[in-house]
């Protein structure tokens, strides 16, 4: 897992990998700043129909708050969505440039079947969290229980998110992780995600090294 990983993070040295990710980063950015400017009208004209009317400043920071708060469950939903979209380019590169055989072999999902992946990713997501959430608010006066939840839990969902792109390409048989390497490839995904900064590239990273985990190990065996 290591040698993937790290190969996942040299994959940043391509041009083409690069740019996908600054285009998920940006896309990311967008899509939590159009949330706070959500959050800001319904949380300013909650004030006004229920409490009183303020100049704003009250319901802004009220929404601070929250998509401060909703940023932590939310960004690895929102981000690995984004990644969907671009999840099928980052593996055509890593596979041309390092496994030219492995991808000539695979077949790449359709638009259609890639979108379908990618919302149920993100419902499946949304909805393990939301079941999580009472333990989250429960353990959060702990200090470190509810980020261990919140790890388990995303670091299960990350891992079947990265099979799922390879098994759709590949089939089961020959893209499928075993159990362990799902789950410690998941969890060091879900730990980076925690990181500020470090969490915007780990979308593209943990695919990368998800192509490099289910190609490479198939290579050194055969060799």
């Amino acid at each position: 897992m290591l040698r993937a990983i790290s190969f996942g993070f040299a994959s940043l040295s391509d041009k083409g990998i690069m740019m996908i990710l600054i285009r998920v980063m940006l896309l990311t950015l967008l899509a939590f700043v159009l949330l706070g400017i959500g959050l800001w009208y319904a949380i300013d004209s909650a004030f006004h129909y229920f409490v009183y009317a303020d100049d704003g400043g009250l319901s802004a920071v009220a929404a601070i708050a929250m998509l401060a708060l909703s940023g932590l469950v939310l960004f690895r939903m929102v981000a690995v969505a984004i990644t969907w979209v671009f999840s099928d380019d980052i593996i055509d590169i890593i596979e041309a440039k390092h496994y030219p055989f492995e991808a000539a072999r695979g077949k790449r999902p359709s638009n259609w079947q890639s979108a379908k992946m990618g919302l149920r990713s993100a419902m499946r997501a949304l909805g393990y969290n939301l079941l999580a959430l009472p333990f989250y608010l429960i353990l959060l006066v702990t200090g470190i229980g509810a980020p261990l939840v919140f790890l388990g839990v995303n670091a299960l969902l990350l891992g079947r998110d990265l099979e799922d792109m390879l098994v759709a390409r590949h089939g089961h048989h020959l893209a499928a992780f075993g159990k362990g390497e799902r789950l410690m490839l998941g969890l060091a995904g879900a730990a980076g995600m925690m990181v500020p900064l470090l969490q915007f590239v780990v979308p593209v990273v943990a695919t990368a090294s998800a192509v490099h985990m289910a190609h490479g190990k198939y290579r050194v065996k055969v060799t």
